[in-house]
């Protein structure tokens, strides 16, 4: 199994927009409906200390063609285009970056 993670560097004022956006991929089974895992999304807390401008996600996958796979799905669903546009519209997301990783058992 593989992990696909996206590090985002968000607006910190729009924190209830992002999350709107993460639940969407969770609740609305876009994600598994693509070939996906969801592991989660991950976003900051408020006064822990840290940084109030990062949040994770990690997506499980069988391989690399499985991810793969499932990034052509993703251009293809309404609901994951819908859902990024809403993301884009609101400015919530700052950047993203994109890896990849295992897991030590």
């Amino acid at each position: 199994m593989i992990y696909h993670c996206i590090r985002y560097t968000i607006d910190p004022h729009k924190l209830d927009d992002f999350e709107a956006y993460a639940r969407k991929w969770m609740e609305g089974d876009i994600i598994r409906r693509c070939g996906g895992k969801p592991i989660g999304y991950f976003l900051p807390k408020k006064g822990l200390g840290g940084s109030d401008k990062i949040a994770l996600a990690l997506i499980g996958f069988k391989s690399l063609a499985d991810y793969e796979n499932y990034r052509g799905k993703l251009m293809d669903d309404s609901e994951a285009r819908a859902n990024l546009a809403e993301a884009e519209k609101s400015r919530c997301i700052l950047s993203e970056e994109r890896s990849h990783f295992y897991r030590i058992e």
